[in-house]
């Protein structure tokens, strides 16, 4: 079953207290036209709509004292309620640090609800009984999970089938090749103001690039990333 070309596509929502931060970044590029396109779905839960009060409310001083407020269980319960057949992901410092078999997984689910977290956290309530993944984009804290939102979003489009036009591109990057970063990349000019593009590239014999290729991608993991290197 296909959709304007595209297998069934897939159904994003985001709750967020600021649905404007989403407004110009998910009309650009190739997620602007994947929604055009059929291949993804974007709804984004104004969680305010579901406030406490006349003001709105969505967060509260937390139990026993501390800096800060806490997201309250009530709105985002009742703007998960209806999202309850989705994989919902809880975008939050605590969370596991995202990585590409994340988004490899989830961008063959057919329906994803991503929770922006605030203030100082949500109430764990939520966590325990109403998210299926808790995630984080590393090891450093934002004033909320909007931008998260965003990388996710950009991550799991660009491995739907048909978005990029090149699908060998998503196959040799980073993290593909034994989970090596990618080889440096080159284009025209061969030269430019004495820089040089390395001889090989130019050599035509292709036996030789994918050598020097993968000893890249070795060399440049080592250097940078040591962590990424598998052990014998």
């Amino acid at each position: 079953m296909t959709q304007g070309g595209y297998p069934v596509p897939v159904d994003i929502s985001i709750i967020t207290i600021f649905p404007e931060f989403f407004a110009s970044p998910l009309q650009v590029s190739f997620v602007g036209r994947a929604q055009e396109r059929g291949a993804v779905s974007v709804d984004l839960v104004d969680l305010r709509t579901f406030g406490k009060g006349v003001h709105r409310q969505v967060d509260d001083a937390p139990f026993g004292g501390g800096a800060g407020m806490v997201m309250m269980i009530e709105p985002l319960a009742q703007a998960l309620d209806p999202l309850e057949h989705t994989h919902r992901i809880l975008l939050t410092p605590a969370g596991k640090p995202l990585d590409q078999s994340m988004l490899d997984r989830w961008s063959q689910m057919p329906a994803l609800t991503l929770v922006c977290g605030r203030y100082e956290g949500v109430d764990e309530r939520i966590a325990d009984h109403y998210i299926d993944e808790e995630v984080s984009l590393g090891d450093f804290v934002l004033l909320g999970g909007e931008a998260a939102a965003l990388a996710i979003i950009e991550g799991v489009v660009r491995l739907i089938p048909g978005v990029v036009g090149n699908p060998e591109s998503t196959e040799t990057e980073s993290f593909r090749h034994d989970g090596l970063l990618e080889e440096p990349q080159y284009t025209r000019p061969a030269e430019f103001r004495g820089m040089k593009v390395p001889e090989v590239l130019l050599s035509g014999d292709h036996g030789k690039i994918a050598e020097w290729r993968a000893e890249q991608r070795r060399q440049r993991t080592r250097d940078r990333r040591p962590d990424l290197l598998r052990e014998d």
